[in-house]
């Protein structure tokens, strides 16, 4: 079962902590995706690059376990609308981290208008006023899945319920 004390690493740090172009890359990211700080993209871009590591790995599989993780990556990255359905499996090699912060709740509860900043979107969920669904979620960096984009609400027993976002605030 492992020690609940000692949890794995979900990112893993540059190995130039001081470029420069590297460094300001990061700061555009967490302004406009309003992040926390740099943890949260390198959780991010780590996801990203296990999915591309998985793409990678499946053509040196055999030709028929190589098309059922395909095929198997493909069904998810659609479920979570990072990549189109008519998406081809090269285009998961030419998947940006962008594409992944654009999945998370804090970033569709401002594209939706429900919040008027990233950040205050970033707030709105974490106090517990934003449901995906019947579930409140206080994630910020849960990567909404496709067919819940259009459940994305005001929690019921929050008093923002109702309100257009000029009234809210």
């Amino acid at each position: 079962m492992g020690d609940p004390r000692r949890l794995k690493k979900k990112y893993k740090k540059p190995r130039h902590p001081f470029e420069k172009s590297r460094i300001l890359e990061e700061l555009e990211f967490l302004g406009k995706y309003g992040l926390r700080n740099k943890r949260e993209f390198w959780k991010m871009r780590s996801i990203l690059s296990n999915w591309r590591n998985i793409a990678r790995q499946s053509r040196a599989l055999p030709k028929e376990r190589a098309i059922e993780v395909q095929q198997t990556l493909l069904r998810k990255l659609n479920r979570l609308g990072i990549i189109g359905p008519e998406a081809e499996f090269e285009d998961v090699l030419l998947l940006t981290v962008e594409d992944v912060l654009k999945r998370r709740l804090q970033t569709l509860v401002y594209e939706k208008g429900l919040a008027k900043t990233i950040n205050h979107a970033r707030q709105l969920i974490v106090h517990g006023h934003i449901q995906v669904g019947n579930k409140k979620i206080t994630s910020p960096s849960y990567l909404v899945k496709l067919e819940e984009d259009d459940l994305i609400t005001y929690a019921p027993n929050s008093p923002l319920a109702g309100k257009k976002v000029e009234e809210a605030t």
